[in-house]
């Protein structure tokens, strides 16, 4: 007896040095700084490297965190300093351990999003790749995190992370850790039940426990339609699933999707627009709690924290999830069916009014996403010709797909709910052939064949005219509009063309580009938007504008051909038949 209890105490003191040890304090946060020390206890060599990740999960580019790390220090378990090494910006090679490595290091944190970090007087605002140090060798060991809060007694603690105490936490490996954002503040929490597991709803905010009360009927509302268009709520590690919702003065706007929780940041206050203009982000990011957490496109898996993640299926992950973030809160009952229906027309023109088209198909526009995903670069790109957001441009199509599988008597939720439980409910990643198979047994394969074919593989446009009849709902043009092509920044000099010109545009075929600045139009000095469009609207068909502009510092004239204004609107159709009606229904209401 006596043996076997020494067995195991022996094994539990071995798992329990296997733990890597995480303490952060916030004694300088006014000046936004975290002091970070963690032990790796156990190390098998006599070096150890220990790297800051650049990139952060639901995050496809390169973020660079390592650039707000300094005072870095490292000691063996005696309290000897070490030697340190560094071969590339990202890590530091800690030498001549004896099994041990403490460090020690100042992160500086001041944005506050789904990405980054942010210590203020307000709050602790944590996303961990951009806070914590990591050992790609030690990436399977347990993590404990404890976080001293001696200098903030008013703050809590909110997190997706198994609670040990009030101020400690683990995570049973480094993936989960990074998956896992902490926000540590004066918070409110609200919480309900459904289907046997916790939502909770976290918000650090400044308004009043009313508004909170008030908004979190709206967020139960999203809960209940997204769950009934799979059928079922994933199940959530511990049984509950946390909104981290940061509406404060100094956040930046945001919502990033993880595991069991997600990010929530905006600075509208609830009593500022914020009570329904936040809910967007609520919906679009607890959908991916199945659309991209378990239904996950296998080319981001495993996800890398030292390189750009790139997927071929955004149109789907992220597109198909805007689709429903808009639908959701109309089912939710927090936008009207007018607001919905003519709520569609900005992302139809965008998506459909670009040359982008031409280009890139959505899988090939979704690869784009390493360079616009929150990457940053100082040379000019011709974005507004050659890019459409894989969100927009994905939303767009599901609208598309969901309209023509209700000619056939079919609809989206009956196919995502197929995707969920052939891929996601199971966590076995897809890959594009695995949407069109599904598709193929849900419509049939000649139906999913075409779709592929004509709107994924290349940018033909669906018969949106056509899809939109069936429920009541008109798509027009105002042929008669003129149509210039341009956006301007006023001056005191005139008018400055603030953006490239978009290819095919009276503008762009007059000449004018990103820069060149107006000073007359048919000899007549502009100094403003409004005299612009006044010029642009009173022009006869068939007339050209006489345009002087500076470039480079050089008076040069051109005229432009006006044509149509090519902006699709997009209402609900005055004179909708019955059977338009009910078929409308069928799509908008709720489940």
């Amino acid at each position: 007896m006596r043996s076997l209890l020494l067995l195991l105490l022996l094994t539990s003191m071995a798992a329990t040095s296997q733990v890597n040890t995480y303490k952060i304090s916030f004694s300088n946060a006014v000046h936004h700084e975290a002091k970070i020390e963690v032990t790796f206890p156990k190390i098998k060599s006599q070096e150890l490297t220990l790297r800051m990740s650049r990139t952060s999960p639901g995050r496809y580019a390169l973020h660079e965190f390592a650039k707000n790390v300094y005072g870095f220090k490292a000691f063996n378990s005696e309290g000897k300093e070490l030697e340190i090494t560094r071969e590339d910006p990202y890590s530091w090679t800690v030498k001549n351990t004896d099994g041990t490595v403490n460090i020690k290091y100042t992160l500086y944190a001041n944005r506050g999003d789904g990405t980054y970090s942010q210590v203020d007087a307000s709050h602790a605002h944590l996303n961990i790749p951009a806070t914590f140090m990591y050992s790609e060798e030690l990436k399977d060991r347990d993590i404990e995190l404890q976080i001293d809060l001696q200098d903030q007694p008013d703050w809590k603690i909110a997190t997706q992370l198994e609670k040990i105490n009030e101020n400690t936490f683990k995570a049973p490996d480094l993936y989960y850790f990074m998956d896992s954002p902490i926000e540590i503040s004066d918070h409110q929490v609200r919480s309900f039940e459904h289907d046997g597991q916790k939502i909770e709803f976290v918000l650090h905010h400044q308004g009043t426990e009313a508004e909170l009360d008030q908004y979190f009927e709206q967020v139960k509302a999203i809960v209940e339609q997204e769950a009934a268009v799979f059928g079922e709520l994933p199940d959530y590690d511990y049984g509950r699933y946390t909104f981290l919702a940061c509406y404060m003065p100094n956040a930046s706007g945001d919502g990033m999707e993880h595991r069991n929780s997600t990010i929530l940041t905006k600075t509208d206050a609830l009593a500022d627009g914020g009570m329904k203009g936040n809910t967007g982000t609520v919906a679009h990011e607890f959908f991916h709690g199945w659309n991209v957490e378990r239904i996950r496109p296998a080319d981001l898996e495993p996800f890398s924290f030292s390189e750009v993640n790139m997927s071929r299926n955004l149109w789907f992950a992220e597109g198909f999830t805007s689709y429903y973030t808009g639908l959701i809160l109309h089912r939710a009952g927090i936008t009207s069916e007018k607001e919905y229906i003519e709520g569609l027309s900005g992302t139809f023109n965008y998506v459909w009014n670009s040359p982008a088209t031409r280009y890139f198909n959505p899988m090939e526009m979704s690869m784009q996403a390493p360079f616009v995903d929150a990457a940053k670069s100082v040379d000019p790109v011709n974005r507004e010709n050659t890019f459409i957001s894989y969100y927009s441009y994905g939303s767009i199509l599901g609208l598309a797909l969901d309209l023509s599988l209700r000619e056939k008597g079919l609809n989206l939720d009956e196919f995502m709910k197929m995707m969920w439980l052939k891929y996601g409910k199971n966590e076995v990643a897809y890959d594009t052939k695995d949407i069109e198979k599904t598709l193929s047994a849900y419509a049939g394969k000649e139906f999913s064949s075409d779709f592929f074919a004509k709107h994924i593989r290349t940018g033909g446009q669906p018969a949106y005219k056509k899809l939109f009849d069936q429920v009541g709902v008109s798509i027009t043009q105002e042929v008669k509009k003129n149509h210039f092509g341009a956006s301007f920044r006023e001056t005191e000099n005139g008018l400055e063309i603030s953006r490239n010109t978009v290819i095919g545009s009276p503008a762009y075929k007059a000449g004018l580009d990103e820069g060149d600045l107006i000073t007359s139009v048919n000899g007549t000095p502009v100094h403003t938007s409004e005299a612009m469009k006044k010029v642009i609207a009173g022009t006869t068909e068939g007339k050209k504008l006489s345009i002087e502009y500076q470039r480079f510092g050089k008076t040069e004239t051109t005229s432009v051909e006006l044509s149509a204004d090519p902006e699709y609107k997009i209402t609900l159709s005055a004179n909708a038949s019955k059977e338009q009606l009910k078929n409308r229904k069928n799509w908008l209401e709720s489940k």
